[in-house]
């Protein structure tokens, strides 16, 4: 046997006790938990809910902090596991946080609108806050395209936004650095809406599937070598388990967001219009925080980073983060230096 085929058959026999070693960790595990950070709910119209992180001590910071998360995916990477959690991160720098739950959409819901979500459900729920918190003003941080709807939201009532945070959120439509941003020029939306009601999530993370292939395939690569570590096991089950809870999005409300901000770009160029008004970007005169990853594969930074020149406020700051679109929430750094950097502008703004 020469010495190619003694390490091929030594890597043989490595990988079969590894296979061996996690059947034997997937058999002993009960579930997999995401969405561990205690938390009430406080809020909720129809299928949409507001909850409430609850704090062990008072918070630094009175004025409270709505987040927005996409509607594609849940809110529940934000607060994937304990040691990988935005949420809880914000919670213990001081901040008085409440995370907006989007629920499960039917066909039943298929007319609902994207005024239905901005100027109902989140003004209902900013309405709420501000009652409940004897306040005039609410911190707003918008995640993906909840940051799209924040900046939206935050043009139409500046005078409820004490200060706005966005993550990794597209605006400018226009680049053609992202395979996503080409096919939605050219999808039929009306066809697909008018056929099936409410947009499958499945149909749309197939999409985000086919934007770096080579991702699933090192993906996999890598849990092989994590086999024999439950907590790397745990890891991946946990990031596998919120990838595949994929709500289904309402039609009318994808109709206008792939026509007016995918495909015509209205949002930027000032033409964009929300209950018959027209969205302009000058009214966000609050402070305003832009966080993007320099790696993002999902929302190009010339999506991201047009915004600063259009918005209204001369207090205004990037904030380049070192990685990818998802680690923005759960990598280390993230937890170590970009939230608590978060933390401490939004309660300078306070």
């Amino acid at each position: 046997m020469n010495f190619n085929t003694t390490k091929i058959a030594e890597e043989m026999v490595s990988t079969s006790e590894k296979i061996a070693m996690g059947y034997k960790l997937l058999k002993e595990i009960d579930k997999v938990e995401i969405g561990t950070t205690p938390k009430e709910l406080v809020w909720s119209s129809d299928k949409i809910k507001m909850f409430r992180f609850n704090r062990s001590t008072p918070a630094k910071c009175k004025i409270p902090v709505l987040v927005s998360f996409a509607m594609l995916n849940r809110h529940d990477v934000l607060d994937l596991q304990p040691d990988r959690s935005l949420m809880k991160k914000l919670l213990e720098e001081g901040l008085e946080i409440y995370v907006m739950d989007w629920g499960y959409h039917d066909r039943s819901d298929r007319y609902l609108t994207m005024e239905d979500y901005i100027d109902g459900y989140m003004n209902d729920a900013v309405d709420f806050l501000r009652k409940r918190h004897k306040v005039q003003k609410i911190h707003k941080m918008g995640i993906c395209q909840g940051g799209t709807f924040s900046m939206i939201y935050s043009a139409l009532y500046p005078e409820k936004i004490k200060s706005l945070t966005t993550y990794v959120a597209p605006y400018d439509f226009s680049t053609t650095k992202c395979m996503l941003y080409k096919w939605t020029k050219y999808i039929d939306v009306d066809a697909m809406v008018d056929t099936v009601g409410t947009i499958p999530g499945e149909m749309i993370d197939g999409a985000f599937g086919m934007l770096k292939p080579s991702m699933n395939i090192s993906k996999y690569l890598g849990v092989l070598n994590s086999l024999d570590d439950s907590d790397k096991m745990m890891n991946f089950l946990r990031m596998e388990k919120w990838k595949s809870d994929l709500p289904a999005i309402p039609g009318e409300m994808y109709r206008k967001y792939i026509k007016d901000l995918f495909r015509d770009n209205k949002l930027v160029k000032g033409e964009f219009e929300l209950g018959g008004r027209l969205v302009n970007l000058k009214n966000v005169t609050m402070p305003f925080l832009n966080v993007y990853a320099t790696e993002d594969n999902i929302i190009p930074n010339e999506s991201t980073l047009n915004i600063m020149n259009l918005v209204g406020t001369k207090d205004k700051k990037e904030y380049a983060f070192p990685g990818g679109h998802i680690g923005v929430f759960v990598g280390g750094k993230s937890q170590k230096e970009l939230g608590p950097a978060v933390a401490k502008w939004i309660m300078e703004k306070s």
